[in-house]
């Protein structure tokens, strides 16, 4: 069967994908990078996060005050995102406005200036959402919990970085790590939408084509040992509600576990959504644990999260804990349920409603031509396109062992964070 897509890859080792679709006359250009806060050394927390900023600071050719306006002026929109194991980078456009998008990226790939006084104010701008994050509880219980599941892989700090190392780093350390980092042979291309191949490729070459590869960068590879028993903590801070994150050690998404922890995940707390723009009109309330947490009146609230990953990261939980009710309390409810999940069988009509809620939620990240050209680079960050490809396929092989399996394997207190969070001032009851 021929394949939804073309795959190629330049001589200077920059690897493009193109799928067209003619749905409608539009095209989502995306540049990755192989590179995010897994990258990142002590004292360099945050970096790669700060380099996405200054992207849109100017290169000679485009200066940064008429980037914005160039961009809106031919009816696109353009943004970039950091995450663990990725950087990147996106315009979507009329069919025969990308081309500007290409430019852009082409142009900025080699050129971004860096000027002192613009990493000076977007110093004081990452200073002040680190500093805003830190007034949201689910932020500060979120990183202390992560920072406890990771002792040693560099998922071990947020992507914003850290306070100390947002002060320190100098303008020097930010484009030693572009120069790097942003190199064709460590990023992939990929396109969708209204277009024809060959022409789409033809001014791929010509524009990037002629940028040098450099060394590849090497990346940090610091597997974490296993753990050796449940972690607890307790977090102060601002607010009146009391919340629980019970996160336990996951696979990779490449990993054959990824498929039936997914529909464990559906099962338990309603399906994750993969897609960075999200999903939507699935409720969790046929879930395992709203049933048992948040109809009986333990918890106003619960929520999964399930992250496809290069490197085994968290199957998270959330509680948001009835004022009314003891974080013990709620917590030996979730655990209930989760020994009920690993000793008996479930049912095969559940599994197959929570197959078919977490092909739902897939398939809403699917829905435009943005999200479209998304998956094209996004699955090559952590295994390659077919697995997305595959994916709905996979999903539907999951059967009742598999599900008890992972549930056994992954599920265990010993293999867990349980962050509570405690508003300030409020007695921490057992």
């Amino acid at each position: 069967m021929k394949k939804p897509y073309s795959e190629y890859l330049l001589s200077n080792g920059f690897k493009v994908l193109l799928k067209e679709i003619h749905s409608a006359p539009l095209v989502s250009s995306w540049v990755w990078y192989r590179v995010g806060s897994r990258d990142e050394t002590t004292g360099h927390t945050g970096i790669s996060h700060w380099c996405e900023h200054m992207q849109f600071k100017g290169t000679p050719q485009f200066p940064s005050s008429i980037l914005d306006r160039a961009v809106s002026r031919d009816g696109g929109m353009w943004n970039a995102f950091t995450y663990f194991d990725w950087t990147t980078y996106f315009e979507t456009m009329p069919s025969d406005k990308i081309d500007l998008g290409l430019r852009i990226e082409a142009d900025r790939m080699v050129n971004s200036l860096f000027e002192e006084k613009e990493v000076a104010s977007e110093r004081t701008v990452i200073i002040s959402e680190r500093e805003g994050n830190e007034n949201e509880p689910a932020f500060l219980l979120g990183e202390a919990v992560q920072n406890a599941a990771f002792r040693v892989h560099p998922y071990h700090h947020e992507v914003v970085g850290d306070l100390s190392d947002l002060k320190s780093m100098s303008r020097d350390d930010l484009y030693a790590h572009y120069r790097n980092f942003y190199t064709p042979n460590n990023a992939v291309m990929s396109l969708a939408g209204d277009f024809k191949t060959n022409e789409m490729l033809a001014r791929i070459r010509e524009l990037f084509e002629q940028i040098p590869a450099r060394p590849t960068p090497p990346r940090i590879f610091r597997p974490e040992p296993a753990a050796c028993g449940e972690h607890r903590l307790t977090v102060e801070g601002p607010g009146e509600t009391t919340y629980l994150d019970i996160s336990y050690h996951a696979s990779a998404a490449k990993d054959p576990d990824f498929f039936p922890f997914t529909v464990l995940d559906s099962l338990l707390a309603g399906p994750s959504s993969l897609n960075m723009f999200g999903g939507g009109g699935i409720s969790n309330k046929t879930s395992r644990l709203y049933r048992a947490l948040v109809e009986k009146e333990l918890a106003v609230s619960v929520s999964g999260g399930l992250t496809a990953s290069a490197d085994p990261f968290l199957y998270s939980v959330v509680i948001t804990v009835n004022p009314k009710r003891k974080p013990d309390e709620v917590l030996a409810a979730f655990d209930a349920e989760i020994k009920h999940i690993q000793e008996q069988d479930t049912p095969v009509a559940e599994i197959t409603r929570a197959i078919k809620q977490a092909r739902a939620m897939f398939a809403y990240g699917l829905e435009n031509i943005t999200n479209q050209a998304f998956w094209l680079g996004h699955a090559e960050m952590f295994a390659a396109y077919d697995w997305f490809l595959g994916y709905l396929e996979r999903l539907a092989t999951v059967t009742p062992a598999d599900l008890q399996k992972v549930a056994r394997q992954y599920l265990r207190p010993q293999n867990r964070v349980v962050g509570m969070y405690i508003p300030n001032g409020m007695e921490v009851q057992a």
